[in-house]
């Protein structure tokens, strides 16, 4: 599960936007302001019958600030990505 959920800093985060459009959802923000300092992604790839799944994750960041729910908080009422 991608630690972004719980940070601080998911709604203005370049690398939390990258990964929202690798996930072809709806970004919480359109433009975002915050560079974050050495986030590690894993890309979990799935081949299926006629394409390729891919999931992106990020699983570390040194830049990481617990805020706990705060997507939930963004999106009261939507399931939490995973």
């Amino acid at each position: 599960m991608c630690i972004c959920i719980n940070c601080y800093f998911v709604d203005r985060c370049y690398t939390y936007h990258a990964v929202e459009t690798q996930h072809e959802q709806r970004h919480l923000t359109e433009n975002p302001d915050f560079e974050p300092h050495e986030p590690t992604i894993n890309v979990n790839i799935r081949p299926q019958q006629d394409y390729i799944e891919m999931e992106w994750d990020v699983v570390g960041c040194l830049s990481f600030a617990e805020a706990r729910g705060k997507w939930v908080k963004l999106r009261p009422g939507e399931a939490v990505p995973t």
